[in-house]
């Protein structure tokens, strides 16, 4: 579409360049070619700006000086990374396929299927569940019985959902996630481990992501609840009866043990581990590869494992850092002590 156009639809005033541009994709600020609009959101890539083959580029009004090439124009807006996701989803929309109930699709006579449901080959509905309205079940996925899932909600392929869940709508699930197996639990006895029940459920709230391969197991009883608006990334272990607050960020590889609970906006990074009935206050932020062995307090920020206060941790890695040379000063004044002591 012509910059003009993207430029309105995007919420950002054209300067500069020529605006009768067509630009067809969109592409990162060291890579754009023409035709292609980028975006400048961090002072630290101005840099780049200079020398930039792009037609047009987001960019906010406190960044606009210096040295501009002429054939770019300047897409001065708000907030340049909002508007050039929604450039993005404009210049590379979605593939639109057909949508239907395939004939290889298994649905049971008790499901219910809402308006403009799309069910892949393949994928198997169970008995009393339902689909909402706009919901798109891929090819393989799997919905077990007495599941709700709500509106324009799109479960990918070779998902499973467990009997009983409860989904909300505007839900994504990617490939190959699990929700609703059992939880890790077992008693050790007469030198067995004997196996606990679960008969809970999982709970997702509206405008939830999980990725691939993350597996939520149900609660022993009562519910696993994932709250409104949170992001799950691919790989995440959440074991069973954990509470996962609204807008909640898990990152990948981590793994939640059982009945903890997560408030609203805290921040898991990468690979971190917690361990069962630990509490993390709202707004927390746990960085990668941290062990969380205890409750956090709201809006502390913890690295480490076990995971303490981040500028804790930070000052006793340089001084781990140091070490080496400390103990080669050890062992020199060690040596000197010796010879006046002989």
């Amino acid at each position: 579409m012509l910059i003009t156009d993207l430029a309105q639809r995007c919420g950002a005033t054209a300067q500069g360049g020529d605006s009768t541009t067509f630009i067809n994709s969109a592409a990162d600020i060291m890579s754009a070619a023409p035709h292609q609009v980028t975006v400048l959101s961090d002072g630290k890539y101005k840099k780049y700006l200079k020398d930039s083959k792009a037609s047009a580029c987001f960019i906010a009004e406190q960044l606009v000086d210096g040295e501009i090439p002429e054939n770019l124009t300047l897409l001065v807006c708000k907030d340049p990374e909002i508007s050039f996701l929604n450039a993005v989803k404009l210049l590379h929309p979605e593939p639109v396929f057909k949508r239907q109930v395939s004939e290889h699709a298994v649905l049971a006579e008790t499901s219910t299927l809402g308006f403009d449901v799309h069910v892949g080959p393949f994928a198997s509905v169970g008995q009393q569940s339902s689909i909402g309205d706009s919901s798109t079940i891929e090819a393989g996925a799997r919905i077990g019985n007495h599941v709700m899932v709500g509106k324009h909600c799109h479960i990918h392929p070779n998902a499973v959902i467990y009997d009983h869940s409860i989904i909300g709508n505007n839900v994504i699930i990617h490939a190959g996630a699990v929700i609703g197996a059992d939880g890790f639990g077992y008693k050790f006895r007469d030198n067995q481990h004997v196996k606990v029940p679960h008969v809970g459920h999982v709970e997702i709230a509206d405008n939830v992501e999980i990725g691939a391969n993350t597996c939520i197991d149900r609660g022993a009883l009562g519910a696993t609840k994932i709250g409104w608006g949170s992001k799950i990334d691919n790989l995440v272990q959440l074991g069973h009866n954990n509470i996962v607050g609204r807008n909640v960020i898990i990152c990948g590889q981590s793994g939640i043990s059982g009945s903890c609970t997560i408030e609203d906006g805290a921040i898991l990074a990468g690979s971190t581990g917690v361990a069962d009935h630990v509490k993390i206050g709202a707004r927390a932020v746990v960085m990668a590869r941290s062990g969380i062995s205890g409750d956090i307090d709201p809006g502390a920020q913890v690295f480490g494992s076990p995971a303490k206060d981040r500028k804790v941790a930070w000052k006793e890695l340089a001084a781990l850092a140091k070490l080496p040379e400390l103990m080669q000063k050890f062992k020199a004044l060690e040596a000197r002590v010796l010879k006046l002591e002989e």
